[in-house]
């Protein structure tokens, strides 16, 4: 006799990512949750900080405000509807004390790419979590030293030509097979 198959809970709530994040959608996708997908389409070139900490954390606030100011939040708040969660974040790459967002030039990924070359980063990475329903918010940071071997110039420059560099902070994806045989060592420093 076959076991019958059990039906599976519905998520206890509904998912914003407020991201079109390749590896962030991979993440949720990998915990088996269920979410729409809507971006903040802000300057973020408009909003900054001194501060790595202050840049993120006011980056991910932005982008949930924009979010949310193009919905009806009232449509999120009707009785015995499940809670909506809205997750949007951010992260830069500090590197010899200079805050790193995503390169905008072939130059100028190769200067970043080339000098985290036998040397280390730091990543500093905000994520807000909002609940829709009853419009609280809390936020999170997250940061890493991450130590590199020597990175040869071949390798730098098919990372430029494959384009990735131009969409991620920094230029740096860690977990891109070009890039991970060079990551001698991620450590996190803490969580906050």
């Amino acid at each position: 006799m076959a076991a019958a198959s059990i039906p599976a809970s519905p998520q206890p709530f509904k998912l914003i990512l407020g991201s079109s994040s390749v590896a962030r959608k991979h993440i949720l996708t990998e915990m088996g949750l269920e979410f729409e997908v809507m971006t903040a389409d802000i300057d973020e070139k408009s909003i900054r900080r001194e501060n790595p900490d202050e840049l993120v954390t006011v980056l991910a606030e932005a982008k949930a405000d924009a979010i949310m100011s193009r919905l009806n939040i009232a449509d999120y708040q009707k009785e015995g509807d499940r809670p909506t969660l809205l997750i949007t974040s951010d992260i830069v790459v500090v590197h010899e004390g200079i805050i790193r967002e995503k390169p905008t030039t072939k130059e100028e990924a190769r200067q970043f790419l080339k000098g985290y070359s036998g040397s280390h980063v730091s990543t500093v990475g905000s994520v807000v979590v909002t609940n829709l329903t009853t419009g609280k918010r809390l936020g999170s940071l997250d940061k890493a030293e991450v130590y590199f071997h020597d990175i040869p110039d071949e390798v730098i420059e098919n990372l430029i030509d494959e384009g990735v560099v131009f969409r991620v902070a920094g230029g740096l994806l860690l977990e891109h097979p070009l890039t991970l045989p060079f990551v001698e060592a991620v450590v996190s420093v803490y969580l906050i």
